[in-house]
C-alpha cells in the first residue's frame, strides 16, 4: 500500500469540515511487474500507530461529540491495528445513563488488563444521569465506581432527577414540576468513592428535584474545580453551615428560574475573589445577586455574559475595568451598556433584530484599537436591518473578526469558548 486518499471521506463526514477515507490504491508499474510474487503485491506495509493517530484526531470534531461516534465506530472495524486508536478516541467522552452503560464501561475498563486501563486513561469527560424512574437506572454506587476507572478524567456533568410514584411520571411535564420531586442525598459510600477519584477541574450539575443540598455535597468532594456550571433547583447554604467552599473558582455559569441566595454565592465564592474570571448566565439572576457579584468582583472580572442587560446594570459596568469581553442575548440596553466598558475591550456579542440600534457598535468598531471580535445573533427580523451591511463593510475595512449566526445555542457556544472558527 504506496498512496492513500483521504480527501473524500472528510468531506462527507462532515461537510466541508475534514474527516478520513482510505482507498488502497497499487500503482500500475507494480501490478505489471513480473518479477514480484503474488503475496508480495498484495500485503500492504503497516502504517505507523502515530500516523493512524494523526489522521484520526484530524477526523475528530471537538465541537460536535456526536458526530463523532458513527465515523470513529467505522474505524475501529477497518482493520486490528485500528481498532484501539479508534477506541481510544470514542472513549475520550462518555455518556451514562442506565446499568447497562456501566457495565458495558466497566468491561471495557478492567483494570486487571492492559488495554483496560489505556481506555479507561483516555477518558477526558463524562457525563451521567442520576434518574430513579428509569428502568435499569444508574445507581449511585456505579456512578462513582466508573468515575474512579478514569484517572485523567478533566470534565464530569451529572444530570439529578427527583422520584415519582410508579404511574405518576408525565412525559413533558413542565420544568417546574420536575423540580418539585425529592431525590436522595448522595450516600456516604458513593462520596468516598468519588473523593478517592481523580481530581477534576470542572463540574456540570443539573438539578431537576427539590433536593438543595445535593451540589455542597459534591462540592465538598473536589478541591480541585476551575469551573462550576449549575442549573435547575437552586442550590441552599448547606446545613448546618459549613466552612466556605475552598476552590478558587475561575468561571462560573448559572442557569436558574429563581436566583440562588446571595449567602450561598458568598460561600460559594469567598475563595475565589482574586481568580474569578468569567460569569455567564443563561437566565435573568436577579438584579440583588448580578450587582451583589460584579461589586465583589469587578476588579478581576474579563468576561460576563448576560441575557439581557438593563439601564441599572449597565450604569455599574464602569467597576469592571478589566472586562475583554461581554455579551447580551437581548441588546435593548446594549448600546447603553457598550458606552460604559473600558476601552480595553476585545471581543463583544449581540442579539440583532430590526429594532436594535446599531451606531454605538459601529463607532466601537470604527475607533477602538483593542476590538478583534464582533458576534452577532440574528433574530427576529435581524437579517434585513438596515445597517447591517455597515456593521459588515466597518469590521472588514478593520480586520475585526465579525460571527454572524441565526442559532441561540451556537452563539451560547461561541461566549462560552466553542465554534470559534
Amino acid at each position: 500500500m504506496t498512496f492513500f486518499r483521504f480527501f473524500d471521506l472528510f468531506q462527507h463526514h462532515h461537510n466541508s469540515k475534514l474527516d478520513v477515507s482510505f482507498h488502497p490504491i497499487i500503482p500500475q508499474t507494480q501490478l505489471l511487474n513480473p518479477i514480484l510474487s503474488v503475496t508480495e503485491q498484495c500485503l500492504p506495509s503497516r502504517i505507523p500507530l502515530e500516523v493512524i493517530m494523526i489522521i484520526m484526531e484530524a477526523a475528530y470534531d471537538q465541537e460536535d461529540v456526536e458526530s463523532n461516534r458513527g465515523l470513529l465506530r467505522s474505524l475501529a472495524l477497518v482493520c486490528r491495528d485500528w481498532s484501539f486508536p479508534a477506541q481510544r478516541l470514542l472513549f475520550r467522552h462518555v455518556s451514562l445513563d442506565s446499568q447497562a452503560h456501566y457495565l458495558s464501561f466497566a468491561s471495557a475498563t478492567n483494570q486487571s488488563t492492559e488495554r483496560g486501563r489505556l481506555l479507561g486513561d483516555a477518558v477526558y469527560s463524562m457525563r451521567a444521569s442520576l434518574d430513579p424512574n428509569q428502568p435499569g437506572r444508574l445507581s449511585q454506587l456505579n456512578f462513582a465506581q466508573a468515575v474512579t476507572r478514569c484517572p485523567n478524567l478533566h470534565e464530569l456533568g451529572i444530570s439529578l432527577y427527583g422520584c415519582v410514584p410508579p404511574g405518576d411520571d408525565i412525559v413533558g411535564s413542565p420544568d417546574s414540576s420536575r423540580m418539585r420531586r425529592p431525590a436522595p442525598s448522595f450516600d456516604e459510600d458513593a462520596l468516598a468513592l468519588l473523593r478517592s477519584g481523580p481530581s477534576i477541574n470542572t463540574l456540570r450539575f443539573s438539578n431537576w428535584s427539590e433536593n438543595r443540598q445535593s451540589i455542597t455535597q459534591l462540592l465538598n468532594v473536589w478541591t480541585s474545580l476551575k469551573i462550576l456550571v449549575i442549573s435547575g433547583t437552586p442550590p441552599e447554604l448547606p446545613s448546618p453551615v459549613s466552612e466556605p467552599f475552598p476552590c478558587a473558582l475561575e468561571k462560573l455559569r448559572m442557569n436558574f428560574q429563581t436566583s440562588p441566595s446571595v449567602d450561598f454565592l458568598r460561600w460559594l465564592l469567598l475563595n475565589s475573589g482574586d481568580t474569578l474570571r468569567a460569569l455567564e448566565f443563561e437566565r435573568e439572576p436577579s438584579t440583588t445577586v448580578l450587582h451583589y457579584l460584579i461589586h465583589t468582583h469587578h476588579a478581576m472580572l474579563t468576561s460576563l455574559s448576560l441575557p439581557s442587560c438593563s439601564r441599572a446594570t449597565a450604569r455599574v459596568l464602569d467597576k469592571c475595568t478589566s472586562l475583554r469581553n461581554f455579551f447580551v442575548e437581548d441588546a435593548i440596553s446594549f448600546p447603553v451598556a457598550l458606552k460604559k466598558l473600558s476601552p480595553r475591550f476585545e471581543h463583544v456579542g449581540f442579539g440583532l433584530n430590526k429594532e436594535t440600534s446599531l451606531q454605538t457598535i459601529l463607532e466601537a468598531v470604527k475607533v477602538n484599537q483593542s476590538l478583534q471580535t464582533v458576534s452577532v445573533n440574528i433574530w427576529n427580523g435581524g437579517k434585513l436591518h438596515r445597517q447591517l451591511p455597515s456593521l459588515k463593510m466597518a469590521c472588514a475595512s478593520r480586520g475585526i473578526h465579525l460571527r454572524i449566526t441565526h442559532d441561540i445555542q451556537v452563539f451560547r457556544g461561541i461566549v462560552r469558548g466553542e465554534h470559534m472558527s
